[in-house]
This record gives structure tokens, sequence and C-alpha cells, in this order.
């Protein structure tokens, strides 16, 4: 018996040495693939919601309540291992369970209370994950996952163009079984990096991998988001670098000069002509209205610094708080388009500081995999791709998203120092 178990109660150490029950990998992997393509939310949301007030739909609801369940029945059937990947990650399960907390002093507390609900079972289904499957399996389950949304996305732009083409804001852009084309592109990029990772753990099927990888970057470019598009150059580079890095220390070393240099250089053009920097990218020096609605969201998260408005309470109390920022951008802000920013206004900076911690280790002990190991084709650089991402987009702590389902798996799975490829 290890030492954590001889100090548990005895109900839990029981779990913790239970054997995982009979249960065929066949359908824990059709499950698993069933569950991450409701998590991505692709088809069932312009399907059955309304874009601009999704909870409205009861259709909606109600879908997730199976997801759930299956969560619950999968995690039941490995308790053992579940057990094991929840008590090695304490810092995760602290930041969730803050979140339920945070229904003590929500301005909304009938919506935090139902999502943070939502919240963890989603984390949950991430634990799954990362106890249930090695690295390959995986890696190769998301690959198939996003594989599958490129080619309904494809169809759905070709057979739907009234559905799965932008014909408004941004005309001509696809935005596949999405309600918008970012989001098209911000998975799609995904994509394409698990893609990849997955031509490394299954090099037999090295043509599907790499037809999935070219139609993903190719609905990247369709999408027409310049977000998705850097972070797809971020993932393609990091996979580059890793290769070259494999190859002897002089290209290790290198890499990680380039690396530095490119970092700081970056910095230091922010710093001096952020205008003429963002203009080039094509974008304002505005992100688009994102300064000013960060720079009103900053102040309000100030005069709670240390709780927050409680976990998804800040949007929901149409004459609280969040009035004075509409107001004040003149525009119906539904998000902070910051994840650092949503952490901060929902509970505050002890949420900011573990999300921190969280997301930190998990890029650093994926660093520590640099020189061995076809998993960090996916770890390093799908980690970096989402911390690019969390500057324009609340892409933290998402209930029922399959961002917040990779980043737990990701990070639970790191974490497993006897996880193999």
């Amino acid at each position: 018996m290890s030492l954590a178990a001889h100090h548990d109660p005895a109900f839990l150490a029981a779990w913790r040495r239970a054997p995982a029950l009979p249960f065929t990998g066949l359908v824990e992997g059709g499950l698993t693939l069933l569950c991450l393509f409701l998590f991505s939310q692709g088809l069932i949301g312009p399907l059955f919601a309304d874009p601009a007030d999704p909870d409205s739909s009861v259709v909606l609801r109600l879908i997730w309540l199976p997801v759930y369940a299956i969560t619950l029945a999968l995690a039941v059937t490995r308790p053992g291992a579940v057990m094991r990947t929840l008590t090695g990650n304490w810092l995760m399960v602290a930041l969730v369970l803050l979140t339920a907390v945070s229904v003590i002093w929500s301005i909304a507390p009938e919506t935090t209370l139902r999502r943070s609900f939502a919240l963890i079972m989603t984390t949950l289904f991430g634990f799954w994950m990362a106890a249930r499957w090695s690295w390959r399996g995986l890696i190769l389950l998301t690959a198939t996952t996003f594989v599958g949304l490129a080619v309904v996305s494809t169809l759905m732009a070709l057979a739907m163009p009234s559905l799965g083409v932008d014909h408004e804001v941004h005309a001509g852009a696809w935005k596949g079984v999405w309600w918008e084309k970012n989001t098209l592109g911000a998975m799609m990029a995904w994509g394409a990096v698990a893609c990849f990772a997955a031509l490394h753990v299954d090099p037999r099927r090295r043509w599907i991998w790499m037809g999935g990888a070219i139609l993903c970057c190719a609905l990247v470019l369709l999408s027409t988001s310049k977000t998705a598009l850097l972070a797809l150059l971020l993932g393609i580079g990091g996979a580059v670098g890793i290769a070259l890095c494999r190859r002897g220390f002089g290209f290790a070393s290198l890499m990680l000069f380039l690396g530095l240099t490119g970092a700081v250089g970056g910095a230091l053009i922010l710093l001096i002509a952020p205008v003429e920097f963002l203009e080039l990218l094509g974008r304002d020096a505005t992100l688009t209205g994102r300064t000013d609605i960060w720079a009103i969201l900053s102040r309000q998260a100030a005069e709670v610094p240390w709780t927050g408005y409680g976990y998804m309470a800040f949007w929901a109390d149409e004459t609280g708080p969040v009035y004075w920022v509409r107001q004040g951008t003149d525009w119906p802000v539904p998000t902070a388009h910051n994840g650092w920013i949503e952490t901060a206004l929902a509970i505050g900076l002890p949420g900011v500081v573990l999300l921190g911690l969280v997301y930190g280790r998990a890029v650093m002990r994926s660093l520590g995999r640099l020189f061995h190991g076809p998993e960090t084709y996916w770890t390093l650089t799908f980690l970096a791709m989402l911390g690019l991402v969390s500057i324009s987009e609340s892409n933290f702590l998402q209930q029922n998203s399959i961002g917040w389902v990779l980043l737990v798996a990701t990070a639970a799975k790191l974490a497993d120092r006897r996880a193999g490829d």
C-alpha cells in the first residue's frame, strides 16, 4: 500500500485500490468520441440555440444530462485510476471547487450553482480521459474528433451554406458547424496540431493524419480568423522546433535561443510600436475594441479582487456591474474576451493565481519532455496555442467546452509520471 493510501480514509483507500470493472475499450472509445464531439458544441448549438442567448434553449440544457451520466458511469468503472488522477492534481481540483464555493458570494447564485456543477462534470470527464487513455490513445481520439468535425464542417459549408458560411458581418467566411468563424478557426488550428501529433504516435496511418492536417489548415484559412491563423503558425512552428531540437543539442540550443529572441523581440515591438504591428496583422490597435473592454473590466475586477462576482455571475445579472460595462462600451459585451480577466471576474485573484499555477506547471512539465516522447508534439503546441488564444478569448474554466476538457486531460496526464506512450 502506498503512503498516500495509508493516510486516506478507509473508503477512499479501498476506492483507490479497486480494479477497473470489465468494460470494452471499443465502447469507451466510442463514448469518448461522442462526448468530445458534444463538448465541441459543433452542430448542436447552431441547430438548437440562439447565439445571442444560448441558455434559453431547453434542448441545449437537456442534452448535457446524458453526457454527465456517461461521465459518472465511466468514472465509476475505473475508480482507482480516477482517484489517483484526482489526488495527483489537487491544484486543478482546488481551482474547480473554488468556482462552486463562489456561490456563497455570487451576485447570481442560481447561475453560479448550475454552471459550476457543469464545470465540475466537464473537468471530471477530462480527468477520466487522463486516467483511462495512454498518450497514444488520448492523442488519436482527439485527432479523430477534430478530423470528424472538419469533415462535417466542410459538408455543412458546401451543402448548407446558409448555416455553414457567414453572410452578414464577415460575408464569405466559413463557420462550419459553429456559430461564428473564429470558433471554426480555433478548433481547426487545434485539429491540425492534433493530426500532426497523431502522425508521430500512429505512423502506419500517416496518410489519414496528413490529410486531416491539410483539411484543418485549409479550414483555418477559409475561416479568415487571424487569431486562429497565428495560433496555427505557432503550433506548426512549435512542432518543427521540437523536431529540430531532437536532432541534437546544437539544434536545441539554436531553437531555444531563437524562441527567446522572438519572444523578447515581439514584446519590444508591442511596447514600442503596437499600432503599426497590429495594422500589419490587419487588426486595429484596440483589437476590435477588446482593449477598451479590458480596461473597463479590469476596473470592475479590482473592486472585488479577492472573491470576484461568482462563477459566470458577472454576465448573468443584467442590472449588476455588467450594465455599466455595456454602457461604457456602447455594445452588449457577452464575455471579457480574455481568459485571465474572465477568471478574475468570476473567482478573483486567488482563482487567477491557481489557474496560472495549473497552466504554468503543465507547460514546464511539457518542456521537460522536449527530448523524448511523441506526446510533446501535442502537449507543448496545444498549451502554447491555448495561451495565445487566451489573450483575446475567454477560453479558461468554460463549462461544457472541449478546450477545457483537453486542458484538464493534458495537464493531468503530464502530472502522471507513470504515463507511457
